[in-house]
C-alpha cells in the first residue's frame, strides 16, 4: 500500500512520542510542589520580664534561638527565616513584596507569659501577618508553618505552666484554668488583602491568555498582510515595518482597554484602577506584539509554535511562587518568561494600591518592546524571495 510507503507514516509514532514528551514536561511544575525556602521575616520586640525568683526572662529570645537551631546547613527548609529590626521594617518589606508572611513578637510578651502564673493572667500575643496580594498560595503556605510553630509553642507554654501549678500546690483560679486551653493569643492579619472578585487571587494569572493570545493573532494577522506586499526597496519595506509597529499600538489600546472592561463587566473581576489596568494591558500587549512581529519576520509564520510553546510551559509557572519550583523551572525557564512582568505588575495594581508608573514591571516590559523593535526594524536588510523576484 502508498500508505506504508510513505515515510510521513513511520515518523508519525516519532512525532507523537515528542510531541507527548514535550506537553507531558508542562505538567511537572503543578505535581506536588514543595516550597524551600520562602521568606518570612521574624521581629522580636520582647522586652524580657523578672521572675519572682529575681532572674531575667525573655522569651523572645528563646523563641528566635529555637528558629536558629533548628535550622541545617545544606539543607533546603520550607521557610527562609529573615530577622528583622523593627514592625516599621517588616511593613515596608511586605509592601515591597520580600516576605510572604512574618512573626511577630510583642514587647510585653514576656511580661504577660510571667502573669499566666498569677492571680490576674494576661495572654500573651504572637501576630501573624500573611502577605496574601505577593502570591495567595505562598502566604497560605507559609501560615500553616507559622500556626503550626505557635501551636508548638503553646504545647510547651502550657506544659510549663502545669509543672509550675503543681509544684505551687495545684491550685488554680478560674481565670488561669481558662487560658491553659491556649495560653498564647494567636492573631492572623492579612495584609495587601487579595479581597473578593479576585478568582481567589489568581486575577492576573487569569488575564493573561487573553493578552498572550492576542497578542500573537494580531501579530500574525499583520505579518501576513505584510508578507503578502512586495517592497521595491529598503525606504519602502522601512515604512511598512513602522506602518506594522503603529498597528501594534493601536491594537494594544483596543485590547488593555478591552480586556479590562471585560473583565470588569462580563468576568465580575474587581479592577480598582480601570484606567491604569488599561494603560498597563495596552503596554503588555504591545511588548508582546513587538516581540512576536519581530521573530516573525525573521523565521515567517513557522516561529508561530516558539510562543505556543512558551504558553504551554509559562503558564503553569504563573501562578506559582519561585519557591515552589525546581531549580530548572526556577532558573532556566521562569527567569526568562516575560509573562511574568505582566503578572507582577497586575498584582502591584490589583493588591498593593499601586497607580501605573515607572515601576519594575513596567521598565521590564519597556526594555523588552524596545530590543524587539530594534530586532523588528533590523529586518528591513532581510531580502525575502519577493523582493529577489523584483530585482530580478
Amino acid at each position: 500500500m502508498n500508505v506504508l510507503k510513505n515515510k510521513l507514516t513511520f515518523i508519525s509514532p516519532i512525532a507523537v512520542i515528542a510531541i507527548i514528551f514535550i506537553f507531558s514536561l508542562t505538567l511537572i511544575p503543578s505535581i506536588s510542589p514543595a516550597p524551600k525556602e520562602m521568606p518570612v521575616a521574624i521581629v522580636n520586640e520582647d522586652q524580657g520580664a523578672t521572675l519572682p525568683n529575681k532572674t531575667d526572662m525573655n522569651m523572645g529570645n528563646t523563641i528566635i534561638e529555637n528558629i536558629r537551631s533548628q535550622a541545617i546547613p545544606g539543607q533546603d527548609s520550607p521557610i527562609k527565616w529573615i530577622e528583622v529590626n523593627s514592625f516599621a521594617e517588616v511593613q515596608k518589606g511586605l509592601n515591597e513584596k520580600k516576605y510572604y508572611a512574618a512573626l511577630m513578637i510583642p514587647s510585653d510578651f514576656s511580661k504577660n507569659q510571667v502573669s499566666l502564673q498569677t492571680p490576674e493572667p494576661v495572654s500573651p500575643e504572637i501576630q501573624i501577618f500573611l502577605n496574601q496580594g505577593m502570591n495567595p498560595l505562598a502566604a497560605n503556605t507559609a501560615g500553616q508553618v507559622l500556626n503550626g510553630m505557635v501551636d508548638g509553642i503553646n504545647a510547651n507554654v502550657r506544659t510549663q505552666l502545669l509543672e509550675g501549678f503543681e509544684m505551687q500546690g495545684g491550685t488554680i483560679t478560674t481565670e488561669q484554668a481558662a487560658l491553659l486551653v491556649s495560653p498564647i493569643t494567636k492573631t492572623v492579619i492579612n495584609v495587601n488583602e487579595i479581597g473578593t472578585k479576585s478568582a481567589n487571587g489568581n486575577a492576573p494569572v487569569t488575564m493573561f491568555q487573553p493578552i498572550w493570545m492576542g497578542s500573537i493573532a494580531g501579530a500574525a494577522i499583520i505579518f501576513m498582510t505584510i508578507s503578502k506586499t512586495v517592497f521595491r526597496n529598503r525606504k519602502d519595506k522601512l515604512v511598512g515595518v513602522s506602518i506594522q509597529v503603529l498597528l501594534g499600538a493601536v491594537l494594544a489600546l483596543i485590547a488593555g482597554f478591552g480586556l479590562t472592561w471585560l473583565a470588569s463587566t462580563m468576568l465580575g473581576l474587581n479592577i480598582p484602577k480601570f484606567g491604569d489596568t488599561g494603560l498597563f494591558l495596552s503596554l503588555t500587549y504591545f511588548t508582546f506584539f513587538l516581540m512576536i512581529s519581530a521573530v516573525l519576520m525573521w523565521l515567517g509564520i513557522k516561529g508561530i509554535p516558539i510562543f505556543v510553546i512558551m504558553l504551554f510551559f509559562g503558564a503553569p509557572l504563573l501562578a506559582m511562587p519561585p519557591e515552589f519550583m525546581s531549580s530548572f523551572y526556577r532558573d532556566w525557564i521562569n527567569s526568562w518568561l516575560p509573562m511574568r512582568h505582566m503578572i507582577e505588575g497586575l498584582r502591584e495594581l490589583f493588591f498593593f494600591g499601586k497607580g501605573f508608573g515607572w515601576s519594575h514591571s513596567v521598565q521590564m516590559l519597556t526594555w523588552i518592546g524596545l530590543g524587539s523593535i530594534v530586532v523588528l526594524f533590523g529586518s528591513v536588510f532581510k531580502k525575502g524571495p519577493k523582493e529577489d523576484a523584483a530585482e530580478q
